[in-house]
């Protein structure tokens, strides 16, 4: 993706490197490390190409506009409600309980209730097929208007997939390559019925454990059966109080409830800024505790491979040296990262070509690439073997089933040519080379598009509410399944369809979603890109420093 100004963006900011700027051989600029290392010898730098362009003045007006008059609108009809001249179709307190102190805010569900409820139709539309390149849609009415909902009996056939993360294709219906996961279910049956700790601990899983290890190139890994699970229950078992960590401001909910559930002290960095973070360890390592100035126990730095509202990769050459340099820990979500990016397709640290030891604290899900469920942590030994022990989900959640166990261990056996084939290579190539195209063609169209040009999610802004649900409508009207997304998931002036491309997906799929898109960004009026500088400079864009080697 071109910088609009015409250059290449490296965390945010067009330069070009000279020689004067190297130093015994590493180089950096604006954070960015120009060679990197992995299994200690030199390797290359891959220069970070984003974009995040602002919206035109008019468009932020008329957004916010838009939202204060639904607000309004808001108000009136809740005062029809409360007078009885509108029928009140929201969740009230019954009348024998008028007297008790409510269960929760009345204003808690007023975005709920007047704004959001106008465009509800396009969310948790039910499935009934494999989520693969196409699925099949039931179709549903409301006659309330979105207050409940009723099915047709109708499927709608043959939908392009545009929302899964279905990122390697991987997440299909049953061929002969499944056989072993039907061999699978005979053996062992659909669960496990207990804990890691107690019976739950099968052959399968340390089977998996081990090829995640070799997979990932560290010593050893744990898995669980529940990807949201894994970071929020094992974060608790990592830090607690005493501790300091330091998260990106878009971290996902689950980053964000096990930092909560630690006890640890959270200070929060802005997104993919290495001012911003090392602003905050120095200050850490300088002033150490509030009141006692005592040094903390740890400092954990969070970040995820990709951001899966703003299509953005984490600037990890960056992180990593300012890491060495403050003596932290780092702990990576690769929760979108793993299998997708990489040339094969092993996340964002063989994506930058960096050490493996490099990073603490690994954690990945196997529900995006690997097309089944759970999650992993992985990394030095003595790290998993401590998890094993004090780990909530380890000593609390149920095991994962072994035919979901097998289903990862079929896809990163392929993923890795262990099978004896090419496939899973080539599917990371066609993820990488569907990625460029549709990301290339959307923002020649004239879309705002947000994140990585080499990130297989593609956020795509929409800005007002109703040209978001009017944009989910007209797709699925055209057989193209989108996924909308709106406050509060992003911020309020930013609402956005989030597309995530396959390796399933066809050259004939993606132009006849580009076609459509075409079509509906000037029937919608929202093809906003100017080529302007980002909306929000504090966050991509920095001021020129060197950090130690």
């Amino acid at each position: 993706m071109a910088d609009p100004g015409g250059g290449a963006v490296y965390n945010g900011t067009p330069h070009n490197q000279s020689a004067a700027d190297c130093h015994g051989g590493n180089c950096w600029k604006n954070g960015v490390v120009k060679e990197s290392q992995q299994n200690g010898n030199s390797n290359f730098y891959r220069p970070i190409v984003e974009s995040f362009e602002e919206a035109p003045l008019h468009v932020m007006v008329f957004t916010y506009l838009g939202y204060g008059i639904g607000t309004l609108f808001g108000y009136l009809r809740d005062f029809l409600r409360n007078s009885g001249i509108e029928k009140c179709n929201a969740a009230v307190e019954r009348e024998e309980q008028k007297d008790f102190v409510p269960l929760y805010q009345n204003f808690e569900n007023f975005y709920i209730r007047n704004i959001y409820m106008r465009i509800r139709d396009n969310w948790n539309r039910p499935i009934c097929s494999a989520p693969g390149a196409v699925f099949d849609v039931m179709e549903r009415v409301t006659d309330d208007y979105n207050w409940t909902f009723r099915f047709t009996g109708r499927i709608i056939k043959d939908v392009i997939n545009m929302g899964s993360y279905n990122f390697l294709g991987l997440a299909a219906k049953y061929d002969e390559s499944m056989r072993t996961v039907k061999e699978v279910i005979e053996t062992y049956g659909l669960g496990v019925g207990s804990t890691r700790q107690e019976m739950g601990t099968l052959d399968k899983h340390k089977e998996l454990e081990d090829l995640v290890a070799k997979f990932l190139n560290v010593e050893a890994a744990m898995v669980f059966g529940m990807g949201f699970a894994t970071n929020s229950m094992n974060i608790p078992a990592l830090v607690g109080k005493g501790c300091l960590i330091l998260s990106d401001e878009l971290n996902h909910a689950s980053l964000v409830l096990g930092a909560r559930l630690s006890g640890a002290t959270i200070r929060i960095f802005k997104h993919n800024n290495v001012q911003s973070l090392e602003k905050l360890l120095r200050d850490a390592v300088i002033y150490g505790q509030p009141r006692t100035r005592r040094a903390w126990r740890k400092i954990l730095i969070l970040v995820e491979g990709i951001y899966s509202m703003e299509g953005s990769i984490v600037h990890l050459p960056d992180i990593v040296a300012l890491k060495k340099k403050y003596k932290a820990y780092l702990y990576m979500d690769e929760a979108h990262s793993i299998g997708s990016v990489g040339p094969t397709g092993r996340g964002v640290v063989e994506f930058f070509g960096l050490d493996p030891r490099d990073i603490d604290v690994y954690m990945g899900t196997f529900t995006k690439s690997f097309g089944a469920a759970g999650g992993y942590i992985a990394g030095r030994k003595d790290l998993v073997d401590y998890l094993r022990t004090h780990s909530h989900s380890a000593a609390y959640g149920t095991s994962m089933s072994p035919p979901v166990a097998e289903q990862i261990i079929r896809v990163m056996k392929l993923i890795m040519g262990l099978d004896g084939s090419t496939e899973g290579l080539q599917r990371v190539q066609q993820l990488a080379k569907n990625t460029r195209y549709f990301r290339q063609r959307l923002s020649k169209m004239g879309f705002i598009v947000y994140g990585n040009e080499e990130s297989p999610v593609v956020p795509l802004l929409l800005y007002m509410p109703a040209k978001v649900a009017a944009f989910a409508r007209h797709l699925l009207n055209r057989k193209i399944g989108v996924v909308v997304v709106g406050f509060p998931a992003t911020p309020l002036a930013e609402a956005r369809a989030r597309f995530c491309v396959s390796a399933a997906h066809t050259q004939e799929m993606l132009d006849t979603v580009l076609e459509a898109l075409d079509e509906m960004g000037d029937l919608l009026n929202v093809k906003y890109s100017r080529n302007r500088k980002s909306a929000r400079p504090e966050l991509y864009d920095e001021m020129s420093f060197e950090l130690e080697d």
